[in-house]
């Protein structure tokens, strides 16, 4: 008995003050929540910002924004969201092997609270500053902040364990659901810089939460669990060195010759985002170190990956498409009651947050009844489902031909669909991603996963790069029947997927 209270007080992990759960899981809760907040609130901003009329950019005035084409702004955008997803990879390098998990969601904090107080300053500049800063922020945080809630607890045979990640993903959506009505109000009707420093608050409250409840954070989370070595650790700075002063000197002669226009900027990140999942797949996949068994698994996940990148390239339009639809072809009113065109990016999380319980009773009442679909069949419903909230978004866009406002029913209706296909698609897909990761890339498989954003985004990006107008009817006809098609391939060989699975269901 003696020797567990000393252990219970000298962790604090331990301690159950939170609805039943370590203390630490309150910390990790809130500065995930407003760094949601802040996340969230600025990106329901960022393509209304891009395609408003810049006369007025100079004073930072409301109306000042960059006055970019819709096609250059769901580039900028989808670049920009398909980059915080990609540097979740090099994120979760750092808190393995540099900083420690609890060091780099620190420093990753200050780093997005910098990028969005750069956004809250007049001109172009600043605004590709604050992009740059957020996405590097958001991605060195996402990476290691899920691995801290898990040090909170004694391994996977926790009971505690699920329940304290199902209130940590609370507080993602909780963020994510008020953010478009503070920061997008206020950024959108009132005055976009004003948004955006609201955002940098609300980062700075999630930072100032974090660092003085580090106390009660597991002393796991301070360890680098393996540590480059000198030798190491000087063959990574050379070869970063190396690569920037490379791609400074390039960009200083595209600059000095005249040539640079915003395109040398956003193709070839366009590009690293859909040949970095790529080789990272190949790599693996091609790894002699591997098992049979391990083999045949990652043949089977690369179906699940390239099923995710199609479902990610048509969700994650509802922060552009949908979003410029909102803005300038749907009524701003209901019920009499006026509102911003922000608040539709509220009801995903808002939908996530009433739905995602229900789901999860459906498959555990399914799964009594021996009735429960398994992944392969998910995956086919979740693609399904957002190919069908775009054939759903065609109605509104030809009733808006003629200058008509369309009611906003339609749009809550197309993010309803699109948050069903997600609750079929994307928890299974972190846990197959578990289930199925090789031994030697078990820590890596996550960031896997999320390349599948990576390369859905920068699909959508380099379309509109090349000129393809996404907000055209006949494009999003095309994106939902490639969805549908998708969805039904993958169900018409899950018998062969499976197999490919072994013991995985």
């Amino acid at each position: 008995m003696a020797s567990s209270l000393t252990k219970d007080s000298a962790d604090p992990s331990t301690d159950k003050t939170f609805f039943g759960h370590p203390r630490g899981l309150a910390t990790l809760f809130m500065t995930e929540m407003w760094e949601r907040f802040s996340y969230y609130g600025m990106r329901a901003l960022l393509v209304y910002y891009l395609v408003s009329g810049g006369a007025d950019a100079a004073t930072g005035s409301q109306g000042g924004g960059l006055a970019m084409t819709a096609a250059t702004t769901t580039a900028i955008y989808s670049v920009y969201v398909s980059m915080v997803y990609l540097m979740a990879m090099p994120g979760g390098w750092f808190g393995d092997r540099v900083w420690g998990a609890r060091k780099t969601v620190a420093i990753a904090g200050f780093v997005i609270m910098g990028g969005h107080l750069s956004l809250a300053l007049p001109g172009q500049a600043m605004f590709f500053v604050g992009l740059i800063l957020v996405a590097t922020g958001s991605g060195l945080l996402k990476a290691n902040i899920s691995t801290m809630v898990g040090h909170l607890y004694d391994g996977p045979e926790d009971p505690r364990r699920d329940g304290g990640f199902t209130i940590f993903y609370i507080g993602i959506n909780l963020g994510a659901f008020v953010a478009p009505f503070i920061v997008g109000t206020v950024g959108k009707e009132h005055n976009w810089h004003l948004g955006f420093a609201l955002a940098a608050v609300g980062m700075g409250l999630g930072l100032a939460q974090f660092l003085i409840g580090t106390k009660n954070l597991s002393p796991k989370s301070s360890e680098v669990p393996n540590p480059l070595t000198p030798e190491e650790r000087t063959a990574v700075i050379r070869k970063v060195l190396l690569w920037v002063a490379g791609v400074a000197v390039f960009y200083g002669a595209v600059v000095w010759l005249g040539y640079y226009t915003l395109n040398w900027a956003l193709i070839p990140l366009t590009l690293a985002g859909l040949i970095i999942p790529i080789a990272v797949l190949t790599r693996i996949k091609r790894d002699k170190d591997l098992s049979g068994s391990e083999q045949s698994k990652m043949t089977a996940y690369i179906w699940f990956f390239i099923a995710a990148a199609v479902f990610w390239m048509i969700y994650d339009q509802g922060g552009s498409t949908l979003s410029l639809f909102a803005d300038s072809k749907t009524a701003d009113t209901i019920f009499g009651l006026g509102f911003s065109a922000t608040w539709y990016q509220s009801l995903n999380p808002l939908f996530v947050m009433g739905l995602a319980p229900v789901f999860a009773w459906l498959w555990l009442w399914l799964a009594r009844k021996n009735q429960e679909p398994n992944t392969i069949v998910k995956f086919a419903m979740g693609l399904v489902l957002v190919g069908a909230s775009f054939f759903v978004f065609i109605v509104p866009m030809n009733m808006a031909g003629d200058g008509t406002m369309v009611s906003p029913m339609w749009l809550v209706s197309i993010y309803m669909i699109q948050t069903i296909g997600e609750l079929c698609l994307s928890p299974v897909g972190l846990s197959v991603t578990t289930k199925m990761a090789p031994q030697k890339y078990a820590s890596q498989m996550m960031g896997v996963w999320f390349l599948a954003v990576t390369a859905g985004d920068c699909t959508t990006s380099l379309l509109s790069i090349a000129g393809v107008d996404l907000n055209g009817t006949w494009v999003i006809g095309f994106e939902a029947a490639a969805a549908v098609l998708a969805g039904f391939a993958i169900y018409s060989y899950r018998k062969k997927v499976q197999s490919m699975m072994g013991s995985v269901h």
